[in-house]
């Protein structure tokens, strides 16, 4: 197809290319949680320290933040049906050779193959979505994608353990292959491709500074979370501003910016992205909290309490036949300013959990705060794109998925910092039930404060998708 071609027509069979996209995203988002359950059994027989094995997950970080940026260029030069199945196809092939790794060098390249398909199957996918469905669709489509990628993110630590016990850790990425199969040939027969009629340009500059602000932000942020290894986290993050700070006055004076600041002029991809970020960094940290909390205070074996993790995937599913209707019934704006109050309510309420507690009551907790969540996520990744025009469409999903990243990395960060701070202040070694619940409690409060952005959406917000 002629790139100077009119985009293809919108297709109706929405939950098909939802699922589509989805069944990638399942795919990236259970590799990454799982992985983290097995890298003592993968250390020991790579015969390799743990911390060494870290260099496998960098090498995946750091694709990422190199390509996601570049991810909607590469989308209107190339079309996002042929970019997303390409993307696919490079992360099953690094999931392969990860399988097949003999050393730890050959798993780092491998790792960052993964990383490169990883990091264009996000925004790629999305902008799948928002061209190919009808707007009155967008609200239906979008909770089928997400529900799949919220999935694989609970499930992963449970599957992890399974395997690891088991089955040998090379099964963690021979599982990705038949899902990546089925994603190549569904997207080959059910997507229409399509092109936007802009010419290719790629900033070279502002891609290799964005690329190194963003690598040393999320190195920071993964080392900032790590015991011991505070000290060098703060130092890249510090190192990362610095470099963002370049790349925001390279921004000011390159006429198309790898990543678009003026998409910020937009109100509602500005406060998304504000509110987006501020939620998603409570959402980063309650994976890395809440398992911790079940076996250092509850004294639950890992296997149980990735299990009991679960409860928020089922919390999540639920959105799917609620979105429609609170967003009808209620609004988008009005909606995102309950269901962000009742989301972070619901993850404070985690850290006052008690072994005493009635398990029932924890399943409802975790499942009602994991809907609300859900749901608030489904409105922010809808009413962003509302204004934007079709030509800047993939910049701005590029842009979105950055931040996204971004965002869950750093909080990770918050909730291990919280949670330091107040081991340091009680004097603990090892973390007690108080400490959980300050540290739930701090993180909280950051996605509670995102009322303040949802309150200042317009009234009408997203009447285009009803």
């Amino acid at each position: 197809m002629d790139p100077n071609e009119p985009a293809a027509p919108v297709q109706r069979g929405y939950r098909l290319i939802a699922l589509i996209v989805a069944c990638a995203l399942f795919m990236e988002q259970m590799d990454a949680t799982v992985l983290t359950t097995a890298l003592p059994t993968m250390a020991q027989d790579l015969a390799v320290s743990v911390t060494r094995l870290s260099s496998a997950l960098t090498a995946y970080l750091l694709a990422l933040a190199l390509f996601i940026p570049a991810s909607g260029r590469l989308a209107d030069r190339f079309g996002a049906r042929d970019l997303f199945r390409v993307a696919i196809v490079l992360f099953t092939l690094g999931s392969l050779l990860c399988a097949q790794a003999p050393n730890l060098p050959f798993l780092v390249v491998a790792r960052f193959l993964q990383g490169v398909g990883g990091a264009m199957m996000i925004p790629v996918g999305r902008l799948i979505l928002i061209r190919g469905v009808a707007k009155e669709d967008m609200v239906a489509a979008t909770t089928w994608l997400i529900l799949p990628a919220l999935a694989g993110a609970v499930l992963g630590p449970p599957i992890g353990g399974l395997i690891v016990t088991h089955l040998d850790w090379r099964w963690i990425f021979y599982l990705n292959l038949p899902i990546g199969l089925l994603g190549i040939v569904l997207t080959t027969a059910f997507i229409a491709e399509t092109h936007e009629p802009r010419p290719f340009t790629l900033d070279v500059v502002g891609f290799l500074i964005s690329g190194a602000s963003i690598s040393c932000l999320l190195f920071g942020f993964e080392m900032a979370s790590q015991p011991g290894r505070a000290a060098g986290g703060v130092a890249a993050i510090l190192v990362g501003l610095a470099i963002g700070a370049a790349y925001l006055r390279h921004a000011k004076r390159c006429k198309d910016p790898v990543l678009d600041l003026s998409l910020l002029t937009y109100r509602s991809f500005r406060l998304s992205v504000i509110g987006g970020s501020l939620t998603r960094m409570t959402q980063g940290a309650q994976p890395f909290l809440l398992p911790m909390m079940f076996q250092l205070g509850f004294g639950m074996p890992a296997a149980k309490s990735g299990l009991l993790m679960i409860a928020g995937a089922i919390g999540a599913l639920l959105t799917k036949w609620a979105a429609p209707v609170a967003f009808k019934r209620f609004g988008f704006r009005t909606s995102m300013i309950f269901n962000g109050l009742a989301g972070s309510l619901g993850y404070a309420v985690c850290g006052l959990f008690r072994p005493a507690w009635p398990m029932p009551i924890i399943v409802v907790t975790l499942l009602a705060s994991g809907f609300f969540m859900s749901l608030q996520f489904t409105a922010y990744n809808l009413v962003a794109y509302e204004e934007i025009p079709p030509e800047r469409m993939s910049a701005a999903t590029s842009f979105y998925a950055t931040l996204q990243q971004l965002m869950l990395s750093m909080g990770v960060c918050a909730g291990a910092f919280a949670l330091q701070m107040a081991m340091t202040f009680t004097g603990h070694t090892v973390p007690a039930m108080g400490e959980f619940t300050v540290a739930l409690v701090m993180v909280t409060m950051i996605s509670g404060a995102a009322i303040f952005w949802n309150r200042r959406f317009a009234r009408d917000t997203g009447a285009v998708f009803h």
